[in-house]
């Protein structure tokens, strides 16, 4: 069976995730996983918001033409449970 563009894209974010926690590197990301599981999210649930962070960067780098930004990046994880795009409201 293939895979769908979102199956793929949802494998990719997730091997990022994965990376990022195995090499510390960014160390925020293994903190934030850490953060969100004690604040009672299930494994999925960290996952899909780190997820989300992830892909919003991604977004911004892809689409919008804006260079990456670490500081930007680990604003976003910091402020989770909050999505990124959540952040004028």
């Amino acid at each position: 069976m293939e895979q769908t563009d979102s199956e793929r894209l949802r494998k990719a974010i997730l091997e990022v995730i994965h990376n990022q926690v195995r090499d510390n590197d960014p160390p925020e990301t293994g903190l934030t996983v850490k953060r969100l599981r004690q604040q009672g999210f299930s494994e999925e649930e960290t996952l899909k918001l780190v997820g989300f962070v992830v892909a919003s960067e991604v977004f911004g780098v892809l689409k919008e033409n804006r260079p990456y930004e670490e500081e930007r990046y680990i604003a976003a994880l910091k402020r989770l449970p909050k999505l990124p795009w959540d952040e004028e409201a």
